[in-house]
C-alpha cells in the first residue's frame, strides 16, 4: 500500500497542540504519527488523502493562536504501521526504575515498574520530555494509599504508574473519546483494577470527589485556566503535579497557584520542559 507522509509544523508547538492535531487527523484517515521538534509527521494511505478535507480541518483547529504549515511526499509501498513500531516507538527507560514498552517489544530491561502501552499514535508513550519528566516525578512521590487524578490522561500512562506505585484508586479524565478508549485498552494490558476513566474537562471534577494527588500534564494555558478546578478537587494537604510547559513558564504558574492558596514545593526540568509541584498547606 502506498502511503503519503505529511509533515506539519506548528508555531507555537507543544504536546497538547500536537496531540489535538493528531486526534483531528485520525478522523481523516491518518493512522500513524511521529513527533517532531516543530510538530509531527503523519501517515495516511494515498488513496484516502483528501487535501480539501485537511484544509477544512486545519481551519477548525481549536487553538486559534497556532500557525500550522505542512508539506507532503509519497512513499514506496510498505507496512508503515510496522515501520513506525520498529523505528519510532522503542522501549523507554526512565531513571533505571521504569520501562515503557509495547506488546511487540521483546528486548527491554527488567525494572521495578514495567508499563505496557499499545498506542495508535506516538504521544503519551514517554518519549516526550513532559511525559518523561513527570514520570520521574511520580517515581519520587509517595503514592501508597492515595486517591489520584490523572487529568488529561491521554494513554493513561501516568495513572497506570500511580496505581502500580500503590495508589488506592485512580481516576483519569480526558476530553478526547479516542484517549478514553485507548486508556481502557492500556489499563487492561497492565491487568490493573481501581482505575476509572471519564470523558470530560475540568468541570467534570466537581462530580468526582476529592483527591490526594492531582497530576496534570497538559499545557500552560489550560493549566492556568483550569487550576481553580483542580484546587477545589484537591483534598487537605494534597499535591498538585503539573507539566507540559517551558521552564520560563514556571513563575506564571507559580503566581497563579499561590494566589489560589497553594504553596510551591519544587520543580524539575529537562531540555527546557518543566514539572512544577505544589501542595495545600497544613491549616
Amino acid at each position: 500500500m502506498k502511503y503519503l507522509e505529511v509533515n506539519f509544523n506548528l508555531y507555537p508547538c507543544d504536546e497538547m497542540r500536537t496531540d489535538v492535531l493528531s486526534a483531528y487527523l485520525s478522523d481523516l484517515g491518518f493512522d500513524s504519527f511521529v513527533p517532531e521538534v516543530a510538530g509531527l509527521s503523519a501517515f495516511i494511505p494515498t488513496d484516502l488523502f483528501d487535501e480539501d478535507a485537511l484544509r477544512e480541518t486545519l481551519s477548525n483547529y481549536p487553538f486559534s493562536d497556532t500557525q500550522i504549515t505542512y508539506t507532503q511526499h509519497e512513499h514506496e509501498d510498505k507496512n508503515w504501521n510496522e515501520e513506525w513500531e520498529k523505528h519510532y516507538f522503542q522501549p523507554i527507560v526512565i531513571e533505571d526504575r521504569c520501562v515503557i514498552h509495547s506488546t511487540f517489544h521483546t528486548d527491554y530491561p527488567q525494572l521495578p515498574y514495567e508499563i505496557i502501552i499499545n498506542p495508535q499514535m506516538a504521544f503519551g508513550t514517554g518519549h516526550h520530555e513532559t511525559t518523561a519528566t513527570i514520570i520521574a516525578e511520580i517515581l519520587d512521590t509517595e503514592m501508597e494509599g492515595k486517591r489520584v487524578l490523572d487529568m488529561g490522561c491521554g494513554t493513561a500512562i501516568l495513572g497506570i504508574l500511580a496505581r502500580m506505585k500503590g495508589a488506592s484508586a485512580v481516576v483519569g479524565v480526558d476530553i478526547d473519546e479516542w484517549c478514553v478508549r485507548n486508556s481502557w485498552d492500556n489499563i487492561a494490558l497492565n491487568k490493573l483494577d481501581q482505575i476509572d476513566i471519564f470523558q470530560g474537562d475540568a468541570h467534570t471534577l466537581s462530580t468526582l470527589g476529592h483527591f490526594d494527588i492531582i497530576i496534570a500534564n497538559i499545557n500552560r494555558n489550560i493549566l492556568l485556566a483550569d487550576m481553580e478546578n483542580y484546587i477545589q478537587a484537591l483534598g487537605a494537604e494534597g499535591l498538585l503535579l503539573m507539566s507540559g510547559f517551558y521552564t520560563e513558564d514556571i513563575p506564571v504558574l507559580q503566581e497563579k497557584a499561590l494566589s489560589l492558596g497553594l504553596a510551591f514545593s519544587h520543580s524539575r526540568e529537562k531540555n527546557n520542559w518543566a514539572v512544577a509541584v505544589f501542595h495545600k498547606p497544613t491549616l
